[in-house]
């Protein structure tokens, strides 16, 4: 079910990103570093040709056919600041698969993994986008978003449980979304939490 997938990773750089996290000071964006790391090259192992990275805040940048090699580059290209305009990247990402899917190139179904820290500026263009996707969707598992939430803010960890449980409610056609801490994911085998963001 992992296999013969395309997996995008898109990571919040917003401000608040540098926000120290715990007792040994490090910030977000480096505990979002090793994360990205890791499912980089998971991913990789599943998806030889390599994964699409996206860095955002209030713009956002594409990085295709992304080596895990080439994520330390990526983090080291980009400082933390700004907005956190979730919905535009999102959005992006979503057309990339369906332009693909259109046009006979897309694999059996894409994961995008969003290592997030905060709430996004426009919640309900967020979950626009995602209830929009799921009406251009076959079937349930062909596209899976799975949050990733970096540090503990408690509104973002409400607003990502709302996408993860709420999105049937107002329209949308499947439920696609899985939401998981950075907490949970150390504790989590790579492979599960994939799992969970396709079969959720």
């Amino acid at each position: 079910m992992l296999e013969n997938r395309d997996y995008t990773l898109i990571v919040d750089k917003s401000g608040s990103m540098m926000t120290p996290e715990g007792s040994g000071g490090k910030t977000r964006w480096s505990s979002a570093e090793e994360s990205t790391f890791a499912l980089a090259a998971k991913c990789e192992q599943l998806d030889p040709d390599g994964i699409t990275v996206y860095v955002f805040s209030g713009r956002f940048q594409r990085y295709d056919n992304v080596t895990s090699a080439k994520v330390a580059q990526i983090f080291q290209e980009n400082e933390p600041s700004g907005r956190t305009d979730l919905a535009s990247v999102l959005k992006d990402a979503v057309n990339q698969y369906f332009k693909k899917k259109a046009s006979g190139e897309a694999k059996s179904g894409e994961t995008i993994l969003v290592v997030t820290d905060g709430e996004p500026d426009d919640r309900k263009a967020v979950m626009r986008v995602i209830v929009e996707a799921t009406h251009q969707m076959d079937r349930d598992e062909e596209l899976a978003i799975s949050m990733i939430q970096v540090g503990n803010d408690a509104q973002a960890t409400r607003f990502l449980k709302a996408l993860d449980d709420d999105l049937q409610g107002v329209g949308a056609k499947f439920d696609i979304v899985d939401t998981i801490t950075m907490e949970d994911i150390e504790e989590t085998p790579l492979k599960e939490v994939l799992l969970r963001a396709i079969a959720d």
